[in-house]
């Protein structure tokens, strides 16, 4: 038995039938029936029919077991479960994962062993970029949600999280720090979705990742908020955007956040608090950074506190 075949199926399997779920036959435009429904959202076979597909073979496809459709097939099955550009790609990385080609690159020595260190070890280039990033908050992440670098003042803001031993995963410190993450992050439903959203497109583009498989399974064992939305089959790619934060020193602000890849590194994201200057959460982060100017390292303070 191919197990990791099995579950290339079963991936797009719930992808497309969680999809299904959420298009009514209204939203799609069929007639209303007196029948009773045994299904929620569309049947098999209604969306083979808006599709212009045979049920036999939208059934088989759902199944997992129509390798390489048409360009057009998928399109016009994204359309009628209405798919935005997130899910599209998702759907379409599922699909290619059951190509021969994609099960031959699985089966290649040494294919996905180990940790991929392009993706966890940040250049010494991207460092000195974090360093003289001095007046905003600044962190480097990887794709599976690790926290890698931060500078200083990035450091300061993300104490609450950052300030944990071994390493940081902020999807970790929001479900299994929950109290934590709740006080720091007041929006916690949102971020709690869109982290798990970030890692099911992880999981499609690196299904053999096994630091991914680990953490996936840490969460799902312990925390049923996780395994809730892990079920739901949600996508959605890291984008700027705002996020309001609750920080201990500074209070609650609303601050808005720029995304920019790191080209020298696979999958990793320098992420920078952006807010106007002149506004009230600027002047707010200007003084996080002064009192962590004036604030002495730890070994500055042992150093001090042994004279």
């Amino acid at each position: 038995m191919d197990e990791k075949k099995d579950a290339a199926r079963a991936a797009v399997r719930e992808f497309l039938s969680t999809r299904r779920e959420r298009v009514s036959p209204a939203d799609a435009g069929l007639p209303a029936t007196g029948t009773r429904r045994r299904v929620k959202g569309l049947r098999r076979e209604e969306v083979a029919l808006l599709a212009g597909v045979s049920p036999e073979y939208y059934i088989r496809l759902e199944r997992g077991q129509a390798t390489s459709p048409s360009a057009g097939v998928v399109e016009s099955i994204a359309a009628v479960l209405r798919l935005d550009d997130d899910e599209r790609a998702h759907l379409g990385r599922l699909l290619a994962a059951l190509t021969p080609e994609a099960r031959k690159r699985r089966r290649a020595p040494g294919k996905d062993s180990g940790k991929d260190s392009g993706k966890d070890t940040v250049s010494p280039g991207i460092r000195v970029l974090l360093d003289s990033i001095r007046h905003l908050p600044a962190i480097v992440a990887n794709s599976r949600l690790d926290i890698l670098a931060a500078n200083d003042l990035g450091r300061a803001f993300y104490a609450p999280m950052l300030d944990t031993d071994g390493p940081v995963n902020s999807a970790r410190f929001v479900f299994l720090e929950e109290h934590a993450a709740r006080r720091l992050f007041p929006e916690w439903e949102r971020i709690a979705d869109d982290a798990v959203a970030m890692l099911r497109i992880e999981s499609g583009r690196h299904p053999d990742d096994p630091a991914l498989v680990a953490l996936i399974g840490q969460l799902s064992t312990r925390s049923q908020a996780f395994r809730t939305r892990w079920a739901a089959h949600d996508v959605k790619a890291h984008r700027a955007g705002t996020k309001v934060f609750r920080q201990p020193l500074i209070g609650e602000v609303t601050l808005p956040f720029e995304n920019l890849t790191v080209d020298a590194a696979e999958d990793q994201v320098l992420t920078v608090l952006t807010p106007q200057p002149g506004s009230p959460e600027h002047d707010a982060i200007q003084l996080l950074a002064s009192w962590n100017a004036h604030s002495p390292n730890p070994a500055e303070a042992e150093s001090s506190s042994n004279t």
